[in-house]
């Protein structure tokens, strides 16, 4: 079937809109687990903070990537607001990977697709590629994007410098623990965001990886229902676990190729 014809088959846009208590779920998710592991960070217990800090990143991803989507259930500036913390706190550049996620959807897994390069290689060359990619989502954009896209780059990468200058400037231990945690993510990007979901569906790039085991989809926030995601981006991440219903329901034939 093609992705026209998909969208008609299954029942989703009542599933774009977020009720008050969703709204504040999407856009609140992060606090408590970054409070925790920047609590435990402060006392010098590193290695419990560790998979507070990494559920943080999760639900960083998580609340961002809605935003990129427009599907927090806010206006325009409190949107681009959620992005520019995560920007700070996660060590990147958020709009960047705004950039290239929506040029992922358009062009997905072509020579367009900077965001889907590593889709392609082996999994430890995913892993191995994470700081190249982290690089290059930045630099197309400082060179493909408009100017709001460029303006907010810039402006978001020299808070991240001024962030990061005063942290060890002043050698502010714990939050230096959560620069090195936040950048070691960001560099398996290219691994968990892409590769993991991607690999080996290049003949219809569009039927991207699932997760139907109701457990991982608990611990992973539902973040890897990503053939669901592709093809309805319009619907928030809150609701993925009901979309993926009606797509078995209403298109049981598709083959579902899992994430892990």
């Amino acid at each position: 079937m093609t992705h026209p014809e998909i969208l008609k088959s299954v029942a989703w846009k009542d599933l774009k809109n977020l009720s008050f208590k969703e709204m504040l779920i999407e856009n609140n998710l992060t606090i408590p687990w970054f409070v925790i592991s920047i609590t435990l960070a402060y006392f010098g217990y590193y290695v419990l903070a560790l998979p507070f800090s990494a559920f943080f990143f999760l639900t960083g991803l998580k609340q961002v990537h809605n935003g990129f989507h427009n599907s927090l259930g806010t206006n325009k500036f409190l949107t681009w607001l959620s992005l520019y913390i995560n920007s700070v706190l996660m060590m990147v550049s958020i709009h960047a990977v705004k950039f290239n996620h929506i040029r992922h959807h358009k062009y997905c897994l072509t020579d367009e697709d900077y965001e889907g390069k590593s889709a392609g290689m082996t999994w430890y060359g995913a892993i191995l590629y994470g700081p190249v990619h982290m690089f290059l989502i930045h630099k197309v954009t400082l060179q493909l994007g408009n100017k709001s896209y460029k303006r907010n780059v810039i402006l978001e990468l020299v808070s991240i410098a001024t962030f990061a200058a005063m942290v060890f400037y002043f050698k502010i231990d714990f939050l230096i623990y959560h620069i090195i945690i936040m950048l070691i993510g960001e560099f398996l990007m290219a691994f968990f965001a892409v590769w993991t979901v991607h690999h080996d569906t290049h003949d219809q790039p569009e039927l991207a990886r699932t997760q139907r085991s109701s457990w991982k989809n608990k611990i992973t926030f539902s973040m890897f229902y990503h053939l669901e995601h592709h093809l309805f981006p319009a619907v928030p991440t809150i609701k993925l676990p009901e979309l993926a219903k009606r797509i078995d329901e209403a298109l049981p034939e598709i083959e579902k190729k899992q994430t892990f």
